[in-house]
């Protein structure tokens, strides 16, 4: 599977030369470094181990900074590991940027969700509310009711209720790369994608 970690810059609208209008995502893909390879031989399956960002040395740990130094690349903020990445003319320490993709690739997305704390029932899950009348002004947003009657005589698991709403890792499939422009390293990409702006995202194109 081919893989990249990037960042979201933002959403932006694209205009074809026939003047369709096309909202698109902005996102930073790569340049990522990686940092180990894996082989069936070594560690029994394939995979490309890759960072992104950077970071300071004071919030690396020691043995994770040895690793960068090693390989003379910069401290990763974020690293993840794509298995069955064509490995074959890679060695570690390589530099991989957007130009693995191009112009019309459908890929999948994944981020995590804006967190949007403590939420009740109508907006987590789009519940109705109550009727404000015959004396009921305090049940506009209310749930109603959450259990059966004399039997099961228990709130069932999975009923929807009020809790904690996003921040949660969520994929979008099927959507299209619109543009690349290989100087700035980024990606448009048609529709939206999860996650709040300079969030970190992982893109695949679909095999």
């Amino acid at each position: 599977m081919i893989g990249l970690l990037g960042k979201k810059i933002g959403m932006t609208t694209y205009f074809e030369e026939s003047g369709n209008a096309i909202p698109c995502t902005v996102v930073e893909a790569g340049p990522c470094f990686i940092t180990q390879i894996k082989t069936t031989q070594k560690d029994g399956y394939e995979a490309v181990k890759f960072g992104f960002g950077t970071k300071k040395e004071k919030n690396t740990t020691k043995p994770e900074y040895g690793q960068f130094k090693k390989l003379n690349i910069p401290a990763a903020r974020f690293i993840k590991e794509v298995r069955d990445f064509p490995i074959e003319g890679l060695k570690e320490g390589d530099q991989i940027k957007v130009d693995i993709f191009k112009q019309g690739d459908v890929v999948k997305v994944s981020g995590i969700t804006k967190g949007k704390g403590f939420q009740g029932v109508v907006k987590r899950h789009g519940f109705a509310g109550g009727v404000r009348t015959h004396g009921q002004s305090d049940r506009e947003r209310a749930p109603g009711s959450i259990g059966a009657s004399s039997y099961p005589s228990r709130v069932l698991k999975g009923q929807r209720m009020a809790g904690r709403t996003g921040g949660r890792r969520v994929t979008v499939r099927n959507l299209k790369i619109i543009k690349i422009i290989p100087d700035s390293n980024i990606l448009l990409i048609k529709g939206a994608i999860p996650g709040a702006n300079t969030g970190f995202v992982e893109i695949y194109k679909n095999a």
